[in-house]
């Protein structure tokens, strides 16, 4: 799935092409993809037909398109993508909805091939959708507390990288970008954070906020051709990870071996040198 930087991407082309846009058509091919607009299809379309497409915000996972003072919500789920191109370019099988706008330059296309994204009309949700009021800010938003979010973690007994990975704490954070920031503070990820010290908090969460910004340069990463731009490019963070995905390979920083490990139903990847496990899971 798509992380921060993956979205962001996505978000600037999507400001770049189409922002200032008036949409002239909608056509949704799959249900699928706005299962949650239970008015259906027709009404979606119609709601968006003929708005302006004022911005392009996002926070942590999540992207909206204000359109005066509603709003289009996307979350691209795992392999969805939101494409801009000429619109006689031919319709792939996977396109899920599709946007024409009245310049006729560009169209937007939401392309899903497993159909676990979705698109959303959100009432007076310009500002933020109420769909997604839950959800934490984000370390790149000026919204974000590092001051608060620290406070927040050292009061939970959980492990850190569970911590991370809670979009009601801190949104954005992913398997690959909480374990590449993880290894960048030094800290393992069952270390438990009412034991993390506030000097660890901080360099864990400037740790965060470097290897986004780090990715964002790099396009984002890319495993395979789902996670593209708006122009369909992949980007190329993945040839920059220190921990995630190289089991077995020397750790960049002091030659140990990386490991991977069982962690919720996924893999984590630690140096076990520079990121020793904790005790019984605590310090």
């Amino acid at each position: 799935m798509p992380e921060l930087p993956e979205v962001e991407v996505v978000r600037r082309g999507l400001e770049h092409f189409i922002v200032g846009r008036r949409i002239e058509a909608v056509e949704v091919l799959h249900p699928r993809a706005i299962r949650r607009h239970e008015a259906g299809p027709a009404d979606f379309a119609a709601r968006m037909k003929g708005r302006v497409i004022e911005a392009a915000r996002r926070r942590g996972k999540y992207l909206w398109l204000p359109v005066g003072d509603d709003a289009l919500l996307a979350h691209l789920g795992m392999s969805g993508q939101l494409l801009v191109g000429p619109p006689d370019a031919p319709v792939s099988p996977h396109v899920r909805a599709r946007f024409t706008f009245s310049d006729g330059e560009f169209d937007l296309r939401f392309t899903d091939q497993r159909t676990f994204g979705q698109l959303l009309f959100c009432a007076d949700g310009a500002q933020l959708p109420s769909a997604i009021a839950h959800i934490a800010p984000d370390p790149l938003e000026p919204a974000f507390d590092p001051d608060q979010l620290s406070e927040r973690l050292r009061v939970r007994r959980t492990g850190i990288k569970r911590a991370l990975l809670d979009q009601s704490l801190i949104s954005g954070v992913g398997n690959i970008y909480a374990d590449e920031g993880l290894w960048r503070a030094r800290l393992h990820w069952a270390r438990a954070t009412d034991r993390l010290r506030r000097a660890e908090v901080s360099r864990l969460l400037a740790a965060v906020q470097e290897v986004f910004a780090e990715a964002l340069v790099a396009g984002g990463t890319t495993f395979d051709s789902l996670y593209v731009n708006v122009n369909g490019e992949s980007g190329f963070f993945g040839r920059s990870l220190n921990a995630y995905g190289r089991d077995g390979e020397p750790c960049p920083r002091c030659g140990t071996p990386i490991r991977r490990e069982k962690f919720m139903n996924r893999s984590s990847y630690t140096c076990p040198v520079c990121q020793p496990r904790p005790r019984n899971g605590r310090w």
